[in-house]
């Protein structure tokens, strides 16, 4: 496994209950300030393998990016059951929402 996507599945685990990260965050976060695509390809392949809280990413605009509707419906329910509050457009307030972990645990 690439170090980029350890460090990606990292992050990811430790985003608390009640908050979001961004997909470019993340890759930020995680070495690659320009791999927010790769966050979605780690998502897409390793949430079941490690258990992640998918749910918690979203895009740079605070929006649920799923367009699938029944995938939409499962983040939105997973943030709303956590105390995340989603607007009838599917976005989140990342001031109140966004988790921003000490670069110094990652």
């Amino acid at each position: 496994m690439q170090p980029f996507t350890k460090h990606v599945i990292a992050i990811i685990s430790r985003i608390p209950s009640g908050h979001v990260m961004t997909y470019g965050q993340i890759a930020a976060l995680a070495g690659s300030p320009r791999g927010a695509r790769q966050v979605v390809r780690i998502l897409h392949t390793q949430t079941r393998a490690h258990k992640l809280p998918w749910h918690r990413v979203v895009n740079a605009k605070g929006e649920i990016a799923l367009q699938e509707d029944l995938a939409r419906m499962d983040q939105r329910m997973s943030l709303e059951s956590e105390g995340v509050h989603v607007t009838a457009l599917g976005t989140i307030d990342l001031e109140q929402y966004q988790y921003w972990p000490d670069p110094e645990s990652i």
